[in-house]
């Protein structure tokens, strides 16, 4: 039976429609690929649509527990399910398996703009209502190819209204946890996402936060996360016993931790299963379970690259407040303008223009004017300057956490910026973690964490009041990615984990494992703006130890490598014009692609990826290559199998030289081409933290 999706609405910023399949299959059509006793069954079981992952729903111990298992393996024994109510007490122990739903989904949707213009939506699906005999709770299950999610709904019922979570008993056992291989980042800490990756066993992880990424000693890798984080804390995870990973809500400042009513569903929580690395970065589970566009029409979300008045300040050769070194000044942002117009850019960022920098707000956001300018920044002429050059002004606002004072003043803020032109805005949210600053009610004030379910309100209040104006929102300090780009799609990047800037004055720089890693973990949940593209690697010199540990042929291959649908080239201006040559693969690569595919890679060591630009004009569509590596220079062998069949391409090659090395002689890179088609080898040398970028130009 073919059926038009309910919550279907256009997706397509060029209005394409798409159709949507779904079949509602009853379970006792689903014996093959579901198990149910009865309608009191004390067990039900779930598979992915290629039969790889098995799912098990039970109650014999007095609770509901699910279990995974992967190609005949179990890779999540018996894990206990349930919510706490300030109000109830536990919902899980005692309630029981009263019924099952079975059906099975066939989709194919279109992202406006993404790494990948067309997503399978295939999974195989089981709603549950369990009850202890006066309330009900309902679990809904989803098992797709690459791996599952599963979330929790409260069913309106009666006597029941307003209520507090004070504890969600998810868990996720992983067993033989001391021969698992995690890479995690430490959660409830001061500097939020921003740490580099510790590597240990998963018996050594204590609470950190998603995505959880790590390798069970069969060579079968997971990524533990969510979806779809909407009006509810964020999950950590917090190892109890060995291997018992269980869900810890990010609380309010006064303790709680969700606040709700009946009839609220969960986020999904998501793991991500695959029997090689590169099958995690192929997987599109967190995007698969958020809701469709409900934006309509999002023609007017841009993707691009963008230059800036941003390195310079992180350098400390300008500053953000006013001043001689003042780097937001008018005569600047022209000159940046010139730059991205003579280099085929389609923006500037402008960091400082508003008034406030001077101020303490670091430690006081509430200084922070967000429609009055420095005296030596004209918004109005910059717009028109920009107009005039093709470029846009790309706005920017800090909020140092003082999430009133922002709130107070969004509405003139962004209209402010829509009268000028400026259709993406760079939001801030610097502040410690658990400092983010809110008056309530009553004129008191009160601190929250980033990740908690008032900061995912607000941070969603940003994306959707921006919507309204035809603003696009980029988010840093932010509430990590849950896929929920593909319901607000002006929600276009964030940052969400140790950038670039780390590089400037970060103790210490991001590691050469950094982003070998990042790939793996928390580019899972979707883009980040991770500013590439320096080439002045050691502005202090090679032994400086705030320099950026890199080849310069890996900060290009970083354009391909780290998925954003903006980029930003992020080095000053006058470092691109010494090394032109190496300059042409920035202005080249595409931000927006109609295929892309992880070709080979382990965790924290090396990463390949090919994209696919998603508008060229030839029949092969240009492909794009990233290949980087860690600390260990290596030698990669690539397949060009991903290539159009019966296309021949210029291989445009920018690898590291004979003699690279990050920390010695990380300039020497070599630039050629060749003649490729898809029968073909290539094999990749990669220096030290260095990495390889290839154009494959189309030529017939």
């Amino acid at each position: 039976m073919t059926t038009r999706h309910p919550a279907y609405k256009a997706l397509d910023r060029r209005s394409s429609p798409v159709k949507l399949t779904t079949m509602a299959i009853t379970a006792s059509l689903l014996v093959s690929a579901f198990t149910s006793h009865c309608a009191l069954a004390k067990s039900v079981s779930l598979t992915s649509p290629n039969k790889q992952i098995v799912v098990t729903l039970s109650d014999d111990n007095g609770q509901p527990e699910y279990s995974v298992e992967f190609q005949g393996q179990e890779v999540i024994t018996p894990s206990r399910l349930g919510l706490v109510f300030k109000s109830l007490g536990e919902f899980g122990q005692g309630f029981k398996i009263e019924q099952s739903k079975h059906s099975s989904t066939e989709n194919r949707w279109q992202q406006p703009w993404g790494e990948q213009e067309w997503i399978e939506d295939n999974y195989h699906q089981i709603t549950t209502t369990l009850s202890n005999g006066q309330y009900q709770l309902k679990l809904h299950f989803k098992a797709f190819n690459d791996g599952i999610g599963f979330r929790y709904e409260l069913p309106k019922q009666s006597e029941l209204d307003q209520l507090v979570i004070t504890n969600e008993l998810t868990e996720f056992s992983v067993p033989k946890a001391e021969q698992a291989q995690a890479w995690w980042i430490p959660a409830r800490g001061w500097n939020r996402y921003e740490y580099l990756y510790s590597n240990t066993t998963l018996d050594k992880v204590t609470n950190v936060h998603t995505p959880l990424t790590f390798k069970l000693a069969s060579g079968v890798h997971m990524s533990i996360h969510e979806a779809a984080l909407v009006d509810y804390a964020a999950m950590t995870l917090n190892q109890r016993r060995t291997g018992k990973l269980k869900a810890d809500l990010t609380p309010w400042s006064d303790g709680s931790l969700v606040k709700t009513q009946a009839g609220f569903k969960t986020p999904w929580r998501t793991i991500q299963i695959s029997d090689n690395a590169t099958g995690l970065l192929n997987s599109n589970l967190i995007l698969n379970l958020n809701e469709p566009n409900k934006l309509g029409d999002v023609s007017w979300v841009e993707p691009g690259k963008y230059v800036g008045i941003w390195w310079g300040m992180h350098l400390n050769e300008n500053t953000w407040g006013s001043g001689e070194k003042h780097g937001a000044t008018t005569s600047e942002t022209k000159r940046y303008m010139d730059f991205a117009a003579a280099n085929r850019f389609d923006g500037v960022l402008v960091e400082g223009w508003n008034i406030g920098w001077d101020g303490s707000w670091f430690h006081n956001g509430d200084v922070f004017s967000f429609t009055q300018a420095y005296a030596d920044f004209d918004l109005k002429a910059v717009s028109d300057y920009g107009k005039e050059k093709g470029v846009k002004l790309i706005g920017h606002h800090e909020t140092s956490g003082s999430v009133t004072n922002y709130r107070n003043q969004m509405q003139d803020a962004y209209d402010l910026y829509q009268k000028h032109g400026v259709s993406q805005i760079k939001t801030g949210y610097v502040a410690d973690g658990g400092g983010i600053k809110r008056v309530d009610e009553n004129g008191i004030t009160r601190h929250e964490w980033h990740d908690g379910q008032f900061m995912a309100g607000e941070y969603l209040h940003s994306v959707k009041e921006a919507a309204k104006r035809h603003i696009s929102i980029n988010t840093h300090e932010p509430i990590k990615d849950t896929g929920l780009r593909r319901t607000y799609p002006n929600w276009i990047a964030r940052e969400g984990a140790r950038g670039q800037e780390f590089n400037a004055w970060g103790t210490p720089p991001n590691n050469p494992s950094h982003t070998t890693t990042l790939a793996y973990t928390r580019m899972l949940s979707g883009p980040m703006d991770f500013t590439p593209g320096i080439f002045d690697l050691a502005p202090k010199g090679l032994d400086a130890v705030n320099r950026v540990q890199t080849t310069l042929t890996k900060q290009l291959a970083l354009y391909v490598v780290l998925y954003s649908p903006i980029q930003m080239a992020a080095d000053l201006p006058r470092n691109y014009v010494e090394r032109l040559d190496a300059f042409q693969f920035i202005k080249d690569v595409p931000t927006d692609w109609s295929n892309s595919v992880a070709l080979a890679g382990e965790v924290g060591e090396f990463v390949v990826f090919a994209r696919q630009e998603r508008n060229g004009s030839s029949e092969g569509k240009d492909w794009y290559l990233g290949a980087i590596t860690d600390d260990n220079a290596r030698d990669v062998d690539v397949k060009l199998d991903f290539l159009t069949q019966g296309v021949r391409y210029r291989a445009e090659i920018y690898r590291d030289g004979k003699d690279a090395d990050w920390r010695t002689n990380p300039y020497d890179y070599v630039i050629e081409s060749e003649i490729v088609s898809r029968d073909q080898l290539l094999t990749l040398s990669l220096a030290s933290s260095g990495g390889t970028a290839i154009r494959f130009k189309a030529l017939n």
